[in-house]
């Protein structure tokens, strides 16, 4: 490229007066390095969580993901129905992939545990509360939410969300967006318990349709229910009409989550 090419180049990149620096023009050639060596591993780190997921549970299926709080206690009745929760769905089939952490995680992977299929548990390294359950007949440790989060979705045949925090309504509001701009394939997608989800069913339907920031059709993506039993019947009922394993279509879709 000849000196006015590039002038001409750094012109359109300086449009406005913004000076947009690369990595590669950095002068101090011992910090550009570190920072190119830092970026690969880090980038190579991420690639070994993806590749870890996909050769461990790309034969795992059918398969039902539960999202719920790490704050709830075994005595509490939460904790106790999504044990019977799972313990239903294993014995129906179903593997059941967790946090892999307390409460609601450790709930989830415990009933499978003790049921007929296995119980997943896709663990993240935190600062706070996160601790690894010991029942996981398949235990994979991740240091990156978003490669955890995309294994949550690309394995799960159904979502069952009993209640949670921050984490839980992430894991939960992101199925929703990816299931409604067609980015991930249409599975059952259950909340448990009708008193604690109410507010947020308020809020959406008043809010959020009424201010057309959503269609109401798209609150159809989810159903609420309070009867374990109720749970395994729907994801059951759901796949009587179409194959559980997802269509040609839905495997070329869910490459692109």
């Amino acid at each position: 490229m000849s000196n006015k090419e590039k002038e001409g180049k750094n012109k359109v990149e300086n449009k406005n007066g913004k000076n947009v620096p690369k990595l590669r023009q950095v002068t101090d050639e011992e910090r550009a390095t570190s920072l190119k060596a830092r970026e690969s591993w880090h980038m190579l780190t991420i690639m070994a969580e993806f590749i870890e997921s996909t050769e461990r549970l790309s034969e795992v299926h059918p398969a039902v993901t539960i999202f719920g709080s790490a704050r709830i206690a075994p005595e509490n009745p939460l904790y106790q129905q999504c044990l019977d929760v799972s313990r239903r769905l294993s014995d129906a089939g179903f593997t059941v992939i967790s946090g892999g952490g307390p409460g609601i995680m450790e709930a989830a992977n415990k009933g499978a545990f003790e049921g007929l299929s296995s119980s997943v548990g896709l663990n993240i390294e935190l600062p706070h509360e996160q601790r690894n359950n010991p029942w996981q007949n398949i235990s994979i440790r991740f240091r990156h939410f978003f490669a955890r989060k995309v294994a949550f979705v690309k394995y799960a045949d159904a979502y069952v969300v009993f209640p949670g925090g921050f984490g839980t309504l992430d894991e939960f509001t992101e199925v929703l967006a990816l299931i409604q701009t067609g980015k991930s394939r249409r599975i059952p997608v259950i909340l448990v318990g009708s008193t604690f989800w109410k507010g947020l069913l308020d809020w959406l339907s008043h809010q959020l349709v009424g201010d057309g920031m959503i269609a109401e059709s798209d609150l159809n993506i989810f159903q609420v229910m309070d009867e374990s039993s109720h749970i395994v019947d729907a994801i059951l009922s759901y796949y009587e009409s179409r194959n559980i394993a997802p269509s040609e279509d839905e495997r070329q879709k869910m490459l692109y989550l």
